[in-house]
Parts: C-alpha cells; structure tokens; sequence
C-alpha cells in the first residue's frame, strides 16, 4: 500500500498520468464528429409528417360539412392532461411561445404542452432539491435568511430554466442554418436561372444542402410543403423568415414576395441576396477572428503557460533531483 502511495505522489508518474489524460481527451475529441451520426433521415421523416399533415387539412377543409368541425391534432399525453387541468395555458401564458418553440425545431401541440408543464414543475423541482441538500445535507454555515434566499434564487432558476433552454436550442440552430444559407441560395439562383420552377428549385436544394446542414434542408423541405398547401405563397415565405428569425432569411424572404408580387425576375433577386448573405457569413467570420486574441488570454494563461514551463523547466528538475539523489 506505501509503495502504491509512493508510486501515485511521485512526480514522474503523476506528469505520466497528465500527459496520456490530455492525449486521450485529444483523441476523443477528434473521434466523436466522426463516430457521430447525422439524424438527417429523422428530420425528413418530421418534414414528411408535416407535409402529410398539410395535406390533410387541404382536404378535411374541402370536404367539412355544414357544422364544420375544426381541425386540430390533439395531444392526450400525461403533460397535456395536467396543463388542462391547471390550466396552465393561461396561468403562464406566453403568446411567443409558438414561434419560439418553431424555431427551436419543436412543431405542433405536444412541444407547447411540455413547454408549460416544465415551466411549471422546474421551479418546484429545483426549490426541493436545493432546499434539502442546505436543509438536510450540507447547510454551508448559512443562516436561515441565506438558505431563504437560496431557495428562492433556486425557485427563479426553474422559473426560467427551460426558456433558456429553448432559446439555446434556437440560437445554436440558426447558427447552423445561417452557416449553409449563402451556399444554398448560390444553389438556388443555379436552379432557378436553368429554367426551373421555385418548388423544384427549393425542392432540390433541400436534397443537396442536407449533407451540410440537416436543419436548413428541413427548413427548405418544410417551406416546399407550405408553398403547395397553404392559401397564399406570402404565408410560407413568411413562415420560413419566422421560423429562422435571423435577418438574412427575412429579407431573402421578403425579396421573394416582392418578387412574385409586382413579377420582377427572381433570378435576379437571388444573386443580389446571395451576395449580400455571402458578406453577411464573411463580417461574422472576421468579428470573430478580430475577438479571438481577447479569448485565447485566459486559456493562454491556464493550460499552455504551466505545459510550456514543464516541458523546459522539467528536465532540469529532473537532472538536479538525480545529482542530490547521487550525492
């Protein structure tokens, strides 16, 4: 047991262990993007769902009769049941919460009734927990007033966990989105100056950008669905800036309307907005090269200084350990 302990606190050994630790981390962390799976096929499969869906509106609504039911899908899941009863649609209601969940990725009525049970259940969930370890396990040294406060503090955090949660999702969505958005509008304006139609255009760029980008390939096939079901094109044009909420797309969005609205050529509408989403992704890429000097410091400061100096330093500690060791 003495030599184990001695073997552990040694120096050697424990530099040892660092160095394959960090090896290994490195070796894990370019293996994961390339053992990782896209879920390209699930999201088309949602996509198909929806379009499915669409269609069978177009025609209930075609074929309602005199009363003329409203067509809704309707969600009997344990969450659902407990938003009715509590009423929680109205207790925490929040009129974006649609639009948020959308551009999230989160489409129809289940998302939003998930949405409110957790906005509901978090807070209680995470009072109880803090409270019973201050409380119970480990209260700090902390008055009552302190642990009060604590309670509380974790309270608010519930409160508003899952919508921070949501517009993480978001945001890291849309920056996949926006990362493929100028190449498929370059694809796009190809399709589209060969003579085909909007649909088709959209339709077959969805299929070639989603090895790139699985959520803008969503977006698109989703938007090829709306085009073809929904009363007015401006509706899906529309739909697609306020699932995105980035500018780019709503003002390739807008453009597109204009276009089909007062029939100015679209071919051209694209190249003007391919060009300026080009310049748009390239501001972004340089602000961020310009902020990275600034972010590297710390990191700079706190794992490559202290490596740098074992890598010179160690050697002569080393050689100065085994000359008092010989003496």
């Amino acid at each position: 047991m003495l030599d184990f302990a001695r073997d552990i606190t040694n120096p050697d050994n424990l530099i040892t262990i660092g160095v394959a630790g960090v090896v290994f981390l490195t070796i894990l962390t370019i293996a994961l993007p390339m053992m990782s799976k896209g879920d390209l096929d699930k999201r088309m499969k949602s996509v198909a769902q929806r379009r499915d869906e669409l269609k069978r509106r177009s025609r209930a609504a075609m074929a309602r009769d005199k009363e003329g039911q409203p067509l809704r899908h309707v969600d009997g899941g344990v969450a659902k049941k407990i938003v009715d009863q509590l009423n929680l649609s109205k207790l925490l209601e929040d009129p974006k919460v649609v639009d948020k969940l959308a551009q999230a990725g989160f489409r129809g009525p289940k998302p939003v009734s998930t949405f409110y049970f957790f906005r509901f259940a978090t807070p209680f969930a995470m009072a109880t927990l803090a409270g019973g370890y201050v409380y119970l396990i480990n209260d700090f040294g902390l008055s009552a007033t302190m642990k009060l406060v604590v309670l509380v503090g974790a309270f608010v955090i519930g409160f508003y966990g899952p919508n921070l949660y949501v517009q993480n999702i978001a945001q890291k969505r849309r920056t996949k989105i926006m990362l493929a958005f100028p190449d498929a509008l370059d694809l796009l304006l190809i399709c589209v100056e060969a003579g085909m139609s909007i649909e088709a255009a959209i339709q077959k760029v969805s299929q070639e950008v989603g090895g790139s980008s699985i959520e803008l390939a969503e977006e698109l096939s989703l938007l090829v669905a709306e085009l073809s079901y929904l009363p007015e094109r401006r509706m899906a044009y529309e739909g697609l800036a306020k699932r995105t909420n980035h500018p780019g797309v709503k003002s390739v969005a807008t453009a597109m309307i204009q276009a089909e609205k007062y029939g100015t050529p679209l071919g051209t509408a694209l190249r003007v907005m391919a060009k300026e989403n080009r310049d748009m992704r390239m501001s972004a890429a340089e602000k961020k090269a310009a902020a990275l000097p600034a972010q590297l410091t710390v990191p700079m400061i706190l794992f490559f200084l202290p490596v740098l100096f074992v890598a010179i330093l160690g050697p002569a500690i080393i050689k100065v350990q085994d000359i008092m060791g010989a003496n």
